[in-house]
């Protein structure tokens, strides 16, 4: 299976065109006021209207109102990314494709969360945390050979020194970076995206 490429927390064109250019296959847009990365509806709006097509628009929102969620939609994401701790009954009423982030631990049953969101496109596994992601720390991997099916998005203290291992290892369905690529907490590099995104794919193509 080859594994896809999430770059999280675009907040500038410049970062956007550069995580495409260098193979990304989706951008993360956070409309979480309190994430140092977060953007505004209308300033996402902007940066996924100059886009090229076929690049997938994930926005990423924590125990968000009603409107909140239709503010994204209305932004031009393609995806709900639900950060929080939103039920999937929530998730489901939208009517759009979601993602369900898990915060993990050594207690969480993931084959009982991946049961539980049934219903979404994938199940975004990052370490469990307060902060709701962007923290650079990661999960044990090795939990990840109990999980029985494909849909499963791995983040959390992802860079280009160990998402090889990652990958050669579990093979999941995609990588989601944030911090990993970042020169200063919240501001992107260019050098480190197109690292990541380089290594991913010669992981892919050695697979």
């Amino acid at each position: 299976m080859t594994t896809r490429i999430k770059i999280c927390g675009i907040k500038q064109l410049d970062e956007a065109l550069v995580a495409i250019d260098a193979g990304a296959d989706a951008l993360g847009f956070v409309f979480y006021p309190k994430s140092v990365r977060a953007v505004s509806f209308q300033e996402a709006a902007e940066i996924i209207a100059a886009l090229p097509p076929f690049v997938t628009c994930v926005g990423l929102l924590v125990n968000p109102s009603d409107e909140q969620v239709a503010s994204a939609i209305a932004a031009g994401v393609d995806l709900v990314q639900f950060h929080g701790s939103e039920s999937a009954e929530f998730c489901e009423q939208f009517n759009v494709k979601y993602v369900k982030a898990i915060g993990v631990d050594s207690s969480t049953d993931l084959n009982a969360k991946l049961d539980e969101y049934s219903s979404a496109s994938a199940v975004l596994l990052d370490v469990k945390d307060e902060s709701y992601g962007g923290t650079g720390r990661q999960f044990d991997w090795s939990l990840l050979s109990a999980v029985k099916e494909e849909r499963v998005i791995v983040a959390g203290g992802l860079t280009v020194g160990n998402v090889a291992s990652l990958i050669e290892n579990w093979r999941p369905y995609a990588v989601d970076v944030s911090s990993g690529v970042e020169r200063e907490r919240g501001i992107k590099d260019a050098s480190l995206i197109k690292q990541f995104c380089s290594a991913v794919i010669s992981s892919n193509d050695n697979k």
